[in-house]
């Protein structure tokens, strides 16, 4: 037996039941703050729940964000400054620096002849543009000038060499206009199956409780009108692609599917690849732009879909790996030339 062990033989009979009735109220409460485990390191957990509470003060009653503020601009007004070692008084000192004239060398000296040298004395900021242009100093002006000097025959820089420094202003983009779909009025006409709603258009709306985009697949499992169904950066999960399948398996009339740009793992990918074994009318299938990279065995599951189902014929997503990009393109050449062949019939 080591002396470790005999040493650790000491504590075997030790009763700590007696130990703790022995121990005061606070020695009890140190060793509960000593027995709480914390993680000081973990930034992603809250402060209280990285290091002890230590504050025996009671609380003072709730956050006043306001009072807080006003009670540290007051303190910070309080504060006396602090004496500069040297007085700001404004006095300049010293000479202000004059750049010295460089005189030309002889050898660099140019004289053109009298009429270029007129002609160049009264020329405007623009001719002399379009002439660097000409002799071709592109670095003296931006790139809209040169090209527009060298393509024109005419003089058509108005702003001059003086300009360069300035960019090119372009007309702003506006942004996007938001989603105008009403989620309920459109669950309501695809569980009426309502002819007149053929599209399904829930891009970029980010706050569709998950429940509503399962019953909204519930509903489209018999709904005979709709051809195309885009879930396009709604926060969409597992949940809502396992919901996908369900629809997949049973409905026979969508032709176009787009869950792009969502938070879909490798497994909720494999299950709506499989359920489009079962579909025959889906054309068209984007899967791409997930959160996470769906894996090897993903990538080569939608190869092995493509071979499968000819009525694919496009497929939105960027395989990483070279053999199942070259299956899948193998594949979508070949479903696009049995759709020809079917549309000659």
């Amino acid at each position: 037996m080591s002396s470790y062990q005999k040493e650790l033989e000491k504590y075997r009979d030790i009763d700590e039941d007696e130990i703790l009735k022995t121990l005061s109220p606070e020695e009890l409460e140190q060793l509960d703050c000593e027995l709480q485990e914390m993680d000081p390191e973990n930034m992603l957990l809250p402060a209280g729940l990285r290091q002890r509470d230590q504050t025996k003060k009671s609380p003072t009653g709730p956050l006043d964000r306001e009072a807080l503020l006003q009670y540290l601009e007051q303190q910070a007004l309080e504060v006396k400054e602090r004496d500069d070692l040297v007085p700001f008084t404004g006095e300049k000192k010293g000479k202000p620096y004059i750049q010295p004239k460089r005189e030309i060398p002889v050898e660099e000296q140019v004289t053109l002849e009298p009429e270029l040298e007129e002609a160049l004395a009264h020329a405007t900021d623009a001719e002399m543009c379009d002439i660097a242009a000409i002799l071709g100093m592109y670095t003296l002006m931006s790139n809209k000038q040169y090209y527009d000097a060298i393509c024109s025959g005419e003089i058509c820089n108005t702003e001059g060499i003086s300009s360069v420094v300035q960019p090119d202003k372009y007309k702003p983009v506006p942004d996007e206009p938001p989603n105008p779909t009403n989620i309920e009025e459109i669950l309501k006409s695809v569980r009426s199956n309502d002819k007149e709603v053929e599209e399904v258009n829930l891009n970029n709306i980010q706050d569709i409780p998950i429940p509503m985009l399962t019953e909204l697949c519930e509903a489209m499992k018999t709904n005979t009108h709709v051809r195309s169904f885009s879930l396009v950066a709604t926060r969409s999960g597992d949940p809502v692609a396992n919901a996908v399948a369900d629809m997949l398996r049973e409905n026979r009339s969508l032709q176009s599917l787009n869950i792009e740009s969502n938070f879909i793992s490798s497994t909720g990918l494999m299950a709506v690849l499989k359920a489009v074994r079962e579909n025959a009318t889906l054309t068209e299938l984007r899967v791409d732009n997930q959160r996470q990279w769906p894996g090897d065995a993903v990538e080569m599951e939608m190869a092995t879909v493509l071979e499968q189902c000819p009525s694919i014929v496009r497929f939105g997503y960027h395989f990483t790996q070279q053999g199942p990009r070259a299956r899948a393109a193998q594949a979508m050449t070949r479903n696009n030339e049995l759709r020809r062949q079917q549309k000659k019939r």
